[in-house]
């Protein structure tokens, strides 16, 4: 198994279903303390109307000030439309990250789009971003099934991987947005893309609504991802799916790797104090374990000096 990198969504898929919106600068100190714990990708926020996703109404204005900073870990955000992405573009997003969903349903209440017209204006869109001299990943949403259609035809799937890949988009994220995904299937997915072009950087973004989340994300990473998405806590959930659940926690996948020898350059000590002061800001009990159990390798004491589950 290679080094899988660890892209943190907490910022935008964890916030984004919120209803309390999070302040400005709470979010700052969140995404700055998770950009140089040692996790590779941090996603401030999309680039979406803020009547629509007031979560993420601030989202230029992030981007503006860290942009002014150095971090350890490349910020990236999310794009729904060539709108978005002039504003990613000014805001000096570093990974620019789209995607078009399989299931019709879900992208017509996603984007106002069919998969088929979103499929086109985002690759457009993809290209652009690259020809400015951005990273750009794409992505296939309800890759795994669709809590409005159900199952999702495979063939379906693999046609927008394939159109990615006849683009040159090569950076493609397998997102489980409704929570479907079992880990037999996922590790198809991956072995299938992989046979469609052996150099494709493959994402898995899981959600762990029906409890096969981590499941899943160790046969994506057995079957040769790059990298896994996840967020603080576990917390998140799209809110334009029929039932909202949370992604993997961080701090679960980062504790289980740690375990095995694996990605000890990320500060743990650091995730899980995250994590706590998110669950402290929203007042209860996140889905994720690590944080509340207390990890099983050692870690800064200072996370733990004052908190009862130590």
């Amino acid at each position: 198994m290679n080094p899988i990198l660890i892209h943190e969504v907490g910022p935008r898929d964890g916030l984004q279903a919120e209803s309390a919106v999070v302040p400005t600068e709470t979010k700052l100190d969140w995404i700055r303390r998770m950009a140089d714990s040692g996790v590779d990708i941090v996603q401030v926020g999309s680039f979406v109307r803020g009547d629509k996703v007031p979560q993420m109404a601030d989202t230029d204005e992030l981007f503006r000030i860290l942009a002014k900073e150095s971090h350890r870990a490349v910020l990236s955000g999310l794009v729904l439309n060539e709108k978005g992405l002039e504003r990613a573009l000014d805001g000096g997003v570093q990974l620019i990250c789209m995607g078009v969903s399989a299931s019709d349903t879900h992208s017509r209440k996603n984007t106002g789009m069919s998969t088929e017209d979103a499929t086109r204006r985002i690759i457009a869109t993809a290209l652009e971003g690259k020809q400015a001299g951005r990273k750009v990943q794409v992505s296939v949403q309800s890759a795994f099934g669709c809590g409005f259609e159900g199952a999702i035809d495979e063939a379906r799937v693999l046609a927008i991987v394939a159109a990615y890949l006849e683009a040159g988009l090569t950076a493609i994220s397998l997102a489980d947005t409704a929570g479907h995904a079992h880990p037999s299937q996922v590790r198809r997915y991956v072995q299938k893309v992989l046979a469609l072009d052996a150099k494709a950087e493959i994402t898995a973004h899981i959600h762990d609504t029906y409890g096969l989340g981590m499941a899943s994300v160790y046969a994506a990473m057995e079957a040769g991802v790059a990298a896994i998405e996840t967020s603080f806590g576990g917390l998140g959930g799209c809110p334009f799916t029929k039932v909202a659940a949370g992604n993997v926690a961080t701090e679960d996948l980062v504790h289980g790797l740690q375990r095995t020898g694996q990605r000890t350059d990320i500060d743990l000590a650091v995730v899980i104090g995250v994590t706590r002061d998110v669950a402290a800001h929203f007042g209860r009990d996140l889905p994720g374990c690590v944080y509340k159990t207390g990890p099983l390798v050692p870690v800064g004491k200072s996370v733990f000096a004052t908190d009862k589950h130590g």
